[in-house]
């Protein structure tokens, strides 16, 4: 079993630990780590997806993975890497967005194992909505500096913006990450947090509040007494500097409901070359010598993308399952071929979600039919009737996938699960015809 560190360290998701006697420390297997996550959205992007992972490489590694869901925390909003102060959401909302992040955490993490490293999900609002204030400032508080807390750069960034500034309820927010971490290892041995580059001040910060408090107390495990420790990833971009997981579409969601599985797909096989071994090492639990041929691959032939064909099939399965990526395969090899009309109704609209589209009467269908000379330069595909008529005798123009002739007409025969029309032009021009 390959060590959680040196996973972690080939893979390029190590970007800091903060003491060396933890590798000495993992050496026992089933020590128990958490990683924090903030409902402040209604659904999971995947640039949440590296915390959820480097969980997932901890208990593959042989060790307990905890996540834990901020129904306190997300109340109020962790400032790190956010410009301006964020909306505050009631406890409704945030327990919702809970209960609809959890799908995603059961396909990536095992919660039904036996043994020592068995997953579990924890909401700190259990422990931190019954806390009282005066409690809170004489017994936590007292053991944090100002000083040291407007040094911390998700702070000191806000001081220096005079318009915004930071409140006293995201300052805060250090204490209450601290705290966490402090109640993780009194009641349950946790002696890890893991998190993002940007976390690595307030997981410090826990560090710090469990070694002045832990180590007082007569009824902790002798174990645990002041050992805690942090592990960081580096904040991962793009190979131009962009954030992942954005698309022209906008986020790209781990909601099937708000991504679907097939956009899903395709966000990954556009991945670019310079791109695409990173992400397979990043995102995917792929085996280094699988990985290493596929970086042969992609060096010796770049347009087969089998590595690009390769990551997308292997996060859309991890994400979705495998017979949603079967369907999103096979959506993809026909939008290619062409071959449209085998889609199922859900799925064609899926695939042509984002392309252009005109909504026409039914009834202009009925008699001699659309005349497509005349219907092209009502879409994107040609610009006048002259560039029509040139496009449809050169064979560029075809229809739900089959070329046509410059005769050619479109009737109630042509519609695609009663309703719609395919047009493309070229190999990669696609327009969709509603008829309503």
């Amino acid at each position: 079993m390959t060590s959680f560190l040196d996973e972690l360290a080939w893979r390029g998701l190590l970007h800091s630990t903060t003491s060396d006697d933890l590798v000495a420390h993992l050496k026992t297997p089933g020590r128990i780590a958490y990683c924090g996550f903030d409902p402040t959205a209604e659904a999971l992007t995947i640039g949440n997806l590296m915390p959820i992972k480097m969980l997932a490489h901890w208990q593959r590694a042989g060790h307990r993975p905890i996540a834990l869901m901020g129904g306190a925390t997300g109340l109020i909003g962790d400032p790190s890497g956010k410009s301006e102060e964020r909306k505050l959401l009631d406890r409704d909302q945030v327990e919702a967005n809970i209960e609809a992040y959890k799908p995603t955490f059961e396909r990536m993490l095992d919660f039904d194992c036996a043994g020592s490293h068995r997953a579990s999900i924890v909401n700190n609002h259990d422990w931190l909505g019954s806390i009282g204030y005066i409690h809170m400032l004489r017994d936590v508080g007292k053991h944090f500096s100002v000083n040291m807390m407007i040094q911390k750069e998700s702070v000191s960034a806000r001081l220096t913006e005079r318009e915004q500034g930071i409140s006293y309820t995201e300052f805060s927010y250090m204490i209450l990450q601290a705290y966490d971490f402090l109640h993780l290892n009194r009641t349950m041995n946790c002696t890890v947090q893991i998190g993002g580059s940007d976390q690595y001040g307030n997981i410090v910060a826990g560090i710090d509040l469990v070694r002045r408090l832990v180590g007082r107390e007569d009824h902790v495990s002798p174990d645990a007494e002041g050992r805690a420790y942090g592990v960081t990833n580096p904040l991962v971009t793009k190979s131009d500097g962009g954030k992942i997981g954005k698309s022209e579409q906008g986020a790209i969601w781990l909601d099937p409901a708000k991504t679907s599985p097939y956009a899903f797909y395709q966000f990954w096989l556009n991945t670019t070359d310079a791109d695409v071994i990173k992400f397979l090492k990043w995102f995917t639990f792929e085996e280094r010598e699988r990985i290493e041929e596929l970086e042969h691959s992609a060096s010796e032939q770049p347009q087969a993308r089998e590595a690009q064909r390769a990551l997308a099939e292997s996060m859309t399965t991890m994400i979705h399952g495998e017979s949603e990526c079967d369907r999103a395969r096979n959506a993809s090899a026909a939008l290619f071929s062409g071959a449209v009309r085998d889609l199922d109704e859900q799925l064609l609209g899926e695939v042509f979600a984002d392309v252009s589209a005109s909504t026409h009467a039914r009834s202009t269908l009925d008699g001699e039919g659309l005349d497509l000379v005349s219907l092209l330069p009502e879409t994107t595909l040609a610009s006048s009737k002259r560039e029509a008529r040139q496009f449809l005798e050169q064979g560029a123009v075809s229809v739900n996938g089959e070329k046509v002739a410059l005769e050619r007409t479109l009737s109630t025969d042509d519609l695609l699960h009663g309703n719609t029309v395919l047009l493309r032009r070229g190999k990669k021009a696609w327009h969709a015809l509603r008829f309503e």
